[in-house]
């Protein structure tokens, strides 16, 4: 069952509170609902937690957290898919943002040497940042719909092959009764004669 499997890999409420993701939200981060388990919200905890994974941003989990929060899905999940972006892979999916915002912008790639300076940061104002962004939305926004579906249609598959099988089961179990009372009713017909 998915609930399963995902239960072992969510955080705890313990765990989101020392690192302060939760502290913002007060009471609020704490109701039951955003804690559940379904198909549902966890299918939007994914989409939300991979679409800030792409966002280039600080405090990428507190931004999915809120809108976790605003769109009732699952809390833990939507903070742990954003740590889908982290130092090894975030220059891969930073760059891969970056082209795809350069394509759609129709704006030829430029070399993305950083520098920490105020210089570069201003430079990068109006060469950079615009394909970046665009490109995160653009790219997160396809990651994070995909997520979705494929959460949605893995968890309605399990649900499925859970039916079958203890449905499958109690036709084994009615055929096994069947079989028993065909055997008493043939040893009861031959106490007769």
């Amino acid at each position: 069952m998915p609930r399963k499997f995902l239960k072992r890999f969510m955080p705890d409420v313990h765990k989101l509170n020392q690192y302060g993701v939760l502290k913002p939200f007060g009471a609020v981060a704490h109701d039951t609902n955003l804690w559940h388990l379904n198909r549902k919200t966890a299918a939007g905890g994914f989409a939300i937690g991979i679409f800030f994974a792409f966002m280039p941003m600080p405090f990428q989990m507190i931004a999915a957290a809120a809108v976790a929060i605003f769109f009732r899905v699952n809390l833990p999940l939507s903070v742990a898919m954003v740590w889908i972006s982290n130092p090894i892979t975030m220059p891969a999916m930073l760059y891969g943002s970056y082209r795809v915002g350069s394509f759609l912008l129709r704006q030829p790639s430029e070399p993305f040497l950083f520098e920490l300076s105020v210089a570069w940061f201003q430079a990068s104002l109006s060469t950079i940042v615009p394909a970046l962004v665009l490109g995160s939305v653009v790219v997160g926004g396809f990651f994070s719909g995909l997520a979705y579906l494929l959460v949605r249609k893995i968890w309605r598959q399990a649900v499925q092959n859970a039916w079958n099988e203890r449905l499958r089961k109690r036709r084994e179990r009615l055929r096994e009764l069947k079989e028993e009372f065909q055997k008493r009713r043939t040893a009861s017909f031959d106490e007769r004669d």
